[in-house]
């Protein structure tokens, strides 16, 4: 193969259009681009390589045709033939080398490239591997004192799951075929099953229930094997289409099955259908490899989509400065031999080289354009806020509005869900009167109709202000995303347990590339969370040793001012025995702001000997601090109350006093009858009580001491941090079977929460690797906690969570939670220890949706045709997959009726989807960061109102409407329904969807006469399209 095959297989390979057979994500928008791609690599790249280089040797050959004349005359002058003149053989003899030289260089360039692009793409990525020369490398260095650099320093980490896409191809006379996969039986899916395999089955035919937006059930059929007919306009004329789908599941199967196996069965079963046999024989065609000489056409693609998928684990944050930089670097160290040019003996080889490198340069920096286009929009889809699919609400009864209680009676998924959490026993009565004798049962509003939905949440005041937790299902990156205008430094405390890294809590990692994805998946995080932190939080991060020494590192770099401190905690006190050591413990980092005191919490030490509460030394008589002298009163032997401040000329007739009433007063006064004073002020006493005792020594009361407010020791070790007893077999005991591997002990996040929150009982908590939930549980713990001391601390939490467990594991765990304390084999223990609880829970779209959402929106005519050759290439290298890729990313257009607003949403951990309307209206109060007050909804009549506040502290009316519903005319009428033009001023700033024709300025009455006033409206659709896609600085 010669040199340039090899780079336009590379290219083609790098460019993700050698597959031409996958129909989805990227692929659907370069695969419709494939013609002017491949004529761009196959020809016109070859063809300016060619021309640049001839160019340059054309301008040497008319140089030294020139020359050639001159010396010819010259010799022809001096009166000897012009062939035998040396100068002239010389010049003929370079003359003749020009062309072998032109060939040289051009097969110079092609391996160049090749060798350029190849080192630094590996398999569906690029690795910011910086090259010395050679195998040598360089780390970019900005004079740090110490730093810590990965291979992958200057990428995201994507990669969070075996992610199995739809698959599509196309048969020779162009019709399509499509391998789907059906959501997987969640109830077999649910568990962690050790003795099965998963594979890729073909679907039995049979009906599935479902639910539609509105709640309602309906039945729907499916087949392996149906022909979906389509029509379509095209050129003004009707076009139909058909599609053949073959349904797949992919299923816990029998350890030991063969998905080689399940292929050869289900290719059997496809190729007998009826259908297929008469009208899609072209999928028997024959498809020979060495191997397998008998293979078919859907033999062939069957087995690269049963295989999994392993897409791209890394985006780059800037391939087109990196590789620019890298190919400088090349073409100086390895390109440009500084030896050759001091040797040189004749310029013009000189000029050679330097013409080669020139077209070396440009050649490569329009590959390096092109390549920068399909990196910066997969990093565009990455950063881009992801929608809101769904928006629901986990209520106590006790919350729930009495009017709606008639409806939960007699919601069928309401009870079961209940019964499967252990909250209801099954047999008991449905009735109004058992709801009435459990209040802290939680109403799940997923489980109802929308307007069910709608009179919850128009039935609750300051509805962002009583939601005590909120539960994100989502990728962890994605969701710190969306929370950033909302949540901008407003956490108290971040605690979380990221996966180790370890073989038993792996992340899935590319080759040779474990600890660099591992620090790329934690710097990004970290980073946004670091964001949303208060001036005076704190952050604990929970690991142990395999990446402990990494982590502090990046720590230290991500937040610089801020201090860290290493907690060893003995959590296993069994111990994991390993080739040298037992190893009892791991790591919980605490970062706390530079300089900045009392961030941590004291915590109270029993003394080993404790001291006098009187003080003594300098500045301890009672002159020094008159308010520190008082009497403290005991009745046997226990304190009972606390004297005030006497009279400056009073003075007690000793240290103890007997009064009548049975009590003493103990007054501070040493042995040598000085009056002295307490070590706590008559401001402080009170709260210090359980530290103080009183001691009778020789007949005489004094008191002491117990216990110290220390800060903390750097070694925790106790039984309440046993992970095993209060992480594993607490959540056994909860869920009723293991379900979820290490989960930490709820009493040592209880622990960082309470050090962390002490100055804040209203704290807001953020845990972005929730896992199990004992985050939440911790929370929800100590508020119940401080309920039962009456007190009013009122700890929120946000927890985000992406794994499949997020429905079994974690939501269950919090819901159970607030139903009681106790918990034994997946029953309470006590029902009387319920607390109030508004739980909101969200779901957000994921990468792979964005990507599955993707589609190529061509005008009717391609312009594209028309376009010159030079500017064909320049839209093909810079604009195409942002122009034709707009409207399938955010559809302003459908924001006429956002009530409807669709995407196809994948709704299990394989890939299979569904098509689901999406919370515009949820996801637009993420983006604008509005605290909701209230929330008008009657989806009907065609509009949802909210009122809240945006973070600059204005006032906020947000109008969503379905246009069809309400136009211009019924928004005018409607204005004053929606107190738009209130008499008062009401709202600073007002959204409103759709095109209007609303006045900006009105007049009002007032006792002094009219007076004008202007509206400040905003509409929704630029808003929301520019802050979806907007970068962060």
């Amino acid at each position: 193969m010669s040199k340039y095959n090899e780079l336009v297989k590379k290219l083609k390979e790098i460019f993700q259009i050698n597959r031409p057979e996958l129909d989805f994500g990227i692929y659907r928008i370069l695969n419709a681009r494939a013609d002017e791609i491949n004529d761009y690599l196959e020809n016109k790249l070859k063809i300016k390589i060619q021309s640049a280089l001839a160019d340059a040797e054309n301008a040497n050959k008319a140089d030294l045709e020139q020359q050639l004349h001159l010396a010819i005359k010259a010799a022809t002058d001096a009166g000897f033939e012009s062939d035998e003149s040396p100068k002239v053989q010389e010049i003929q003899k370079k003359l003749s080398t020009i062309t072998s030289g032109a060939s040289e260089h051009e097969n110079a360039v092609f391996s160049h490239l090749l060798t350029f692009f190849s080192r630094y793409y590996d398999n569906g990525d690029f690795i910011s591997k910086r090259r010395y020369k050679g195998n040598t490398y360089a780390i970019p260095y900005a004079g740090e004192e110490v730093m810590l650099h990965w291979a992958n320093k200057d990428q995201y980490y994507i990669k969070s799951g075996e992610n199995f896409a739809n698959y599509s191809f196309k048969l020779a006379d162009g019709r399509k075929v499509s391998f789907k996969l059906l959501a997987a039986d969640t109830a077999k899916d649910n568990r962690k099953d050790n003795d099965l395999d998963r594979c890729f089955v073909l679907i039995e035919p049979h009906v599935r229930t479902k639910f539609d937006d509105e709640g309602e059930e309906y039945e729907q059929e499916y087949k392996p094997v149906e022909v979906i007919k389509t029509s379509s306009i095209v050129d003004g004329k009707s076009v139909d289409t058909e599609e053949l789908i073959i349904h797949f599941e992919y299923k816990a199967m029998k350890k030991g099955t063969k998905q080689e196996t399940l292929v050869q069965s289900a290719i059997s079963k496809i190729l007998s259908d009826n259908n297929v046999q008469q009208h899609w024989v072209d999928l028997a065609k024959r498809v020979p490899t060495e191997k397998n000489p008998m293979r078919t056409e859907l033999e062939r693609h069957l087995t690269t989509y049963t295989q999994r998928n392993t897409a791209d684990y890394f985006i780059h944050k800037d391939l087109g400065g990196f590789l620019t930089n890298e190919l400088d670097f090349y073409i100086k160290n390895e390109v440009m031999n500084l030896d050759n040019f001091q040797n040189a003996t004749d310029f013009s080889n000189i000029e050679k080289q330097f013409r080669m490198i020139q077209c070396l340069r440009g050649v490569a920096l329009e590959l390096i354009t092109f390549l920068a286009q399909l990196e910066n929009f997969q990093k565009k889809l990455w950063l881009k806020k992801k929608f809101v699919i769904s928006n629901n609400y986990c209520i106590t009864l006790d919350r729930v509005p009495k009017t709606l209680y008639p409806e939960v009676v007699e919601n069928d998924a309401q009870w079961i869900q209940w019964q499967t959490l252990g909250v209801w026993d099954g047999e008991s009565s449905r009735t109004i009167e058992n709801l009435m004798s459990s209040l802290y049962r939680m109403v799940d509003t997923s489980l109802f109709s929308e307007p069910f939905r709608e009179k919850i949440l128009n039935a609750i005041d300051n509805l962002d202000n009583n939601t005590d937790g909120i539960l994100i299902h989502s990728d962890n990156f994605q969701a710190l995303n969306l929370l950033q205008s909302k949540y901008n430094r407003a956490v108290k405390f971040i605690y979380i347990d990221p996966p180790y890294n370890t073989n038993s809590t792996p992340i899935l990692y590319k080759n040779e590339y474990k600890h660099s994805s591992w620090a790329s998946l934690m710097q990004d995080r970290l980073q946004k969370g670091m964001n949303l932190l208060q001036y005076d939080g704190v952050q604990t991060v929970a690991i142990d040793d395999s990446e402990m020494v990494n982590l502090s590192t990046i720590l230290e770099q991500t937040a610089p001012e801020h201090t860290l401190s290493r907690i060893t905690v003995v959590h296993n006190p069994k111990g994991s025995i390993t080739r040298n050591f037992n190893r009892t413990h791991e790591y919980a980092l605490f970062l706390t702001r530079e300089g900045l005191s009392g961030c941590i919490a004291r915590t109270l030490e029993k003394n080993s000997s404790p001291r006098k509460m009187r003080r003594w030394g300098e500045n301890s008589r009672r002159i020094d601090r008159r308010l520190s002298f008082y009497p403290i009163y005991l009745l046997n032997g226990q304190v009972v109350d606390i004297g005030s401040v006497p009279e400056e000329d009073f003075h007690p007739s000793g240290k103890n006093v007997k009064l009548s009433d049975g009590r003493i007063e103990v007054w501070p006064i040493d042995q040598d009858g000085v009056e002295r004073r307490w070590n706590f002020g008559l401001d402080s006493i009170r709260e210090n009580l359980d530290r103080i005792a009183a001691i009778n020594i020789k007949g005489e009361w004094d008191l002491f001491v117990t216990h110290e407010l220390t800060v903390p020791k750097t070694v925790w070790i106790g039984g309440e941090f046993d992970a095993g007893k209060y992480g594993n077999s607490l959540l056994i005991n909860m869920l009723g079977e293991k379900r979820f591997d290490f989960p930490k002990s709820i009493n040592l996040v209880k622990k960082c929460v309470l050090l962390a929150t002490q100055s804040d009982p209203d704290a807001l908590v953020l845990d972005y690797f929730g896992g199990s939930g004992t985050t939440a549980h911790a929370i929800i713990d100590l508020n119940r906690e401080a309920v039962a001391l009456g007190e009013k601390n009122r700890r929120r939490f946000i927890l985000v969570e992406q794994g499949e467990y997020f429905d079994t594991v974690t939501k269950p765990r919090v819901l159970k939670a607030v139903y009681s304390s106790d918990w034994e084999n997946g029953k309470p223990l006590s029902c009387d220890t319920g607390l109030s609880q508004c739980i909101k829970v969200i779901r957000l779209e994921s990468y792979e949706d964005t990507l599955n959402n993707i589609s190529l929106m061509k005008p009717t005519h391609d312009l594209f045709d028309a376009l010159s050759g030079e500017t064909r290439n320049e839209y093909l290298l810079n604009y195409m997959l942002d122009s034709e890729s707009k409207k399938s990313l955010l559809s302003i257009d459908d924001f006429q009726h956002p009530f409807n607003y669709k995407m196809n949403i994948a709704t299990d951990s394989v890939g299979a989807t569904d098509s689901k309307n999406i919370n515009l209206v949820e996801t637009f109060n993420y983006l604008i960061g509005l605290c909701v007050n209230s929330i008008e909804s009657n989806v009907n009549h065609g509009y949802i109102r909210i009122e809240g506040t945006l973070p600059t502290g204005e006032r906020t009316l947000i109008l969503w409407r379905d246009c069809d519903k309400i136009g211009y005319e019924e928004l005018n009428k409607y204005a004053n329904r929606f107190d738009l033009y209130a008499k008062e001023k009401t709202f600073d700033v007002i959204y409103i969807n759709g095109d209007h024709n609303l006045p900006t300025a009105f007049t009002v009455d007032e006792e002094d006469g009219e007076i004008v006033r202007s509206l400040k409206i905003r509409q929704i659709e630029p808003e929301f399209l520019n802050l979806m896609f907007a970068e962060e600085a």
